[in-house]
């Protein structure tokens, strides 16, 4: 008998994915389905994401533990801090999706290889951004990218999926705003899913699977921020914290 495929699914509709227990000790829940708007929806609102390279089929992680970062808790080093006060790096959200998807799909990964960005992901964040779901931030050097990242947002959560740099730290300086704003906007967790030192250095930390679920069922009990996150973040950058900053001078190293 011809196997039917997977269903594509439409963002009203919803997947139960396994039970987390079920993953292996690396974290892979489940392989196959697709990256349709509903697919996508239902695992981030389950805790698992999509991570796979081109020659793979697609495989369903929840990892224990999680890393995550809790905005409130953001780190800023002396350094960054002076940085971002010189304001080197012309900030923007949601102006290039795009091309910030691409450079990070470009952008080469210590210890991986080739890129887990494949064009159909590609095209998948980029319906899950016409959607209003996924949304980048961009940093600018007289008028060319030089630095960003993307992710998805739901309820008071924004998964962060990947970000590049063509200048030094222009991403740091690009997510640390950004971070700022998310915590003014109520946001109550950043989830680098997994560990890198870059998320590390800025206050990540790993939490176990089941305090990253209750973390994420809280944030979904809050409304989603959708659409264009350049009107719903409209005076982004600027922040309390970045007009503390920027505004008054550079004190101390953290951000709270």
């Amino acid at each position: 008998m011809r196997k039917r495929p997977f269903p594509w699914l439409g963002e009203d509709d919803y997947f139960a994915f396994p039970p987390a227990s079920s993953a292996s000790s690396d974290g892979v829940l489940c392989v196959g389905g697709n990256l349709s708007p509903g697919m996508l929806l239902s695992a981030y609102r389950q805790g698992v994401f999509p991570w796979f390279n081109d020659d793979e089929p697609i495989v369903w992680w929840n990892p224990d533990p999680r890393f995550v970062l809790e905005p409130a808790e953001l780190h800023v080093s002396g350094t960054m801090r002076k940085l971002i006060k010189k304001r080197r790096f012309s900030l923007s959200l949601d102006r290039a999706f795009g091309e910030v998807i691409r450079a990070c799909s470009a952008s080469p990964r210590r210890g991986q290889r080739g890129t887990w960005i494949t064009s159909d992901m590609i095209d998948a964040y980029e319906r899950m951004h016409a959607l209003g779901y996924a949304h980048s931030v961009e940093a600018w050097l007289d008028g060319a990218l030089v630095g960003g990242l993307y992710g998805l947002s739901l309820g008071s959560a924004f998964f962060g999926e990947s970000m590049f740099s063509r200048e030094p730290d222009a991403s740091k300086a690009a997510f640390i705003p950004f971070v700022w704003a998310l915590d003014e906007a109520g946001f109550t967790v950043v989830d680098s899913q997994v560990r890198t030192d870059h998320v590390a250095s800025l206050g990540g930390k790993p939490v176990p699977r089941d305090e990253y679920l209750a973390m994420l069922e809280r944030a979904l009990a809050s409304p989603t921020v959708k659409g264009d996150w350049a009107v719903a973040f409209s005076s982004f950058p600027s922040s309390r914290r970045w007009r503390e900053l920027c505004e008054r001078g550079v004190s101390g190293v953290s951000s709270n």
